[in-house]
């Protein structure tokens, strides 16, 4: 039996979509990380999060048999 493909693994696909989406939320300097400005950081932040929840829906969509 198939699962249903709008599941919740593949509402976190749409997280780092709303996160990054509306640039004027990160576009500013402050506050700095290690001498990073915040809209570099933040951005780059996403990059293991949003590896983390392709994981989990790839996970969740695999058929183990």
């Amino acid at each position: 039996m198939h699962k249903p493909l709008w599941t919740a693994a593949c509402w976190l696909l749409v997280i780092p979509y709303i996160g990054l989406l509306w640039v004027p939320f990160y576009n500013k300097s402050e506050p700095q990380l290690f001498g990073f400005p915040f809209f570099y950081w933040y951005q780059l932040g996403w990059v293991p999060l949003a590896s983390l929840l392709i994981f989990v829906a790839y996970r969740s969509f695999r058929d183990d048999e």
